[in-house]
């Protein structure tokens, strides 16, 4: 990749400061660039200076950065990270398919952040295996233009999308009505006009809702006061490097503003005379979402379910998802793995400062109904002519002809007259995610149907070895099930952490063998946990 220089811009300095060689964001996002051999954005270098990574320096009314903290900072966050996670991990670990080299918005492109989804993998690894190209790594190409592949654990569809950019047909499964809904509304041919008014009218009646609501007053009243509290006490990004630099003692400081900003918050509580507690702990709905919140939630689905086209009603409810996870009562940092209902404003270790539990939904839907309509229209122009099918069911005992059979006759025909050539999943770890409960919303949203005692290898079955050995049978189920539809030189490719080593097993029990395995560094993780993690990518025929 070609990268422009900083010699390119001129002056390659932005000025100097006590010795100090400055630049602005965009020089520094160029040096960075050729530094790194990668694209680092000027937004990226924003970043570091907001969360106190390097210091913030201004000139002439500009925001500037030091050349040397910046070399600095990188040498010491990257150096040797490649030698080190193999003296941890193998010396087997495959760099080349890390994507270190790409961007959170290339990883996240288009429909592939469609609504937020644990476990899922990068889109590039999908089409690193089911492209034509060939490298020193794969040396063969496993799947061409007018192929099918399966992906019998489909989970929010990034298969299925990869395959139509490269002109793949494919089908996937999931036992989850949840997950299947995401990646049908993917995969389907949207009428973006009736879909943008429909949008509309929504906002606009979440607005005139909003307005005869004292809610709504206390929210505007309570955001101000904020800002003003968080600018004396929390200024940024002097505040998070100070904390950065241990010059100040981050609990008990905020502990103590925590406090100041309750007493505030709670006189304008008395003031307004208004509820927001929880109704109760009955359900999820009414345990996570503070009651002016659900409240607009129900006046948004009862919208939605006046919607007569049912395929514009289904990115509606996605939107409506995806709005409800971001309005949950919790903590900026505990978003993915809740802890105790937030009902007050509280010291946010992820933002530097006070934040509050979310007071209405209305930010959240007009963010994501522009989102929505943009990756839709980014993904209609790659789109290729092919077809593409997530089927809600039981991957261990589905009848994939039956089940496409009435709904998509072609991928049927393609299956009784050449068979798919390969699957390409990544089969749920051992006890490690509950499906399910991470869209536990959604399911009361909308009344969908649970099968939790149906997933394979799910948080709440634990990781002993008992839950081991049901887990390996299951797999080794769906494969072979799987495998009846599949034409006589198939390549099954399964994403694993195999840190139990039951994938030797379960190829066994599949009555199949491992004829290669690709283990990769995974970098770019959600979890707090940063260290040194790998996955293995398992090639059986």
């Amino acid at each position: 990749m070609k990268h422009t220089s900083c010699s390119d811009i001129a002056p390659s300095l932005f000025g100097t400061e006590g010795g100090r060689d400055l630049l602005n964001l965009r020089q520094a996002s160029f040096w960075a660039s050729e530094h790194l051999n990668k694209t680092v954005t000027p937004t990226n270098i924003s970043y570091l200076v907001q969360y106190g990574r390097i210091k913030k320096y201004v000139l002439n009314g500009v925001t500037a950065v030091s050349k040397s903290e910046l070399s600095d900072y990188y040498e010491n966050s990257f150096q040797d990270r490649e030698s080190d996670w193999k003296n941890k991990l193998g010396h087997d670990l495959n760099w080349n398919l890390s994507f270190d080299f790409l961007r959170e918005k290339d990883t996240t492109k288009h429909v592939h952040r469609f609504h937020p989804y644990k476990g899922k993998f990068i889109p590039q690894l999908v089409e690193y295996f089911l492209d034509e190209h060939t490298d020193n790594y794969k040396k063969t190409v496993f799947f061409r233009p007018g192929d099918t592949v399966l992906d019998p654990f489909c989970g929010s569809g990034t298969t299925l999308v990869q395959a139509n950019e490269l002109g793949v047909h494919a089908i996937g499964i999931d036992i989850s009505s949840f997950n299947t809904l995401i990646s049908n509304v993917k995969m389907a041919r949207h009428d973006m006009p009736e879909l943008e008014i429909q949008l509309q009218h929504i906002q606009n009646f979440l607005i005139q809702f909003r307005r005869e609501s004292v809610i709504t007053t206390f929210d505007q009243v309570l955001s101000e006061e904020l800002k003003k509290f968080n600018k004396i006490y929390f200024p940024s990004p002097d505040y998070k490097r100070k904390v950065r630099l241990k010059e100040i003692d981050e609990k008990s400081y905020s502990s103590q503003k925590e406090k100041q900003i309750k007493d505030i918050y709670f006189e304008l509580f008395k003031k307004y005379e208004i509820y927001i507690e929880p109704i109760n702990t009955d359900s999820y709905l009414n345990k996570w979402y503070l009651k002016p919140v659900r409240d607009e939630l129900d006046a948004l689905l009862s919208q939605i379910t006046r919607v007569d086209n049912l395929e514009i009603q289904r990115v509606l409810q996605i939107i409506l998802s995806r709005t409800a996870r971001s309005c949950r009562a919790t903590t900026h940092s505990d978003l993915a793995t809740l802890k105790d209902p937030v009902t007050t404003p509280y010291y946010c270790k992820k933002h530097g400062k006070i934040c509050r539990p979310v007071l209405s939904v209305y930010s959240w839907w007009k963010r994501y109904s522009r989102d929505t309509l943009t990756r839709i229209s980014e993904f209609n122009c790659l789109r290729t002519g092919t077809s593409q099918i997530c089927l809600q069911g039981d991957s261990r005992s589905i009848n994939l002809v039956e089940a496409l059979r009435n709904r998509e006759d072609f991928l049927s025909t393609q299956i009784r007259d050449k068979g798919i050539q390969g699957i390409f999943t990544s089969p749920p770890y051992v006890g490690l995610i509950d499906y399910h409960e991470q869209h536990a919303y959604a399911y009361e949203l909308f009344d969908y149907e649970r099968n939790d005692q149906k997933e394979i290898g799910p948080l709440f079955r634990g990781q002993g070895v008992k839950a081991r050995e049901i887990y390996s049978e299951s797999i080794a189920e769906v494969l072979r099930n799987c495998k009846k539809y599949l034409a006589v030189d198939f390549n099954i490719f399964l994403v694993a952490n195999d840190k139990y080593n039951l994938y030797p097993g379960i190829a066994n029990l599949s009555g199949m063998q491992i004829v290669d395995t690709y283990k990769r560094p995974v970098l770019n993780r959600t979890e707090r946990d940063k260290g040194a993690y790998s996955e293995t990518i398992f090639h059986l025929k």
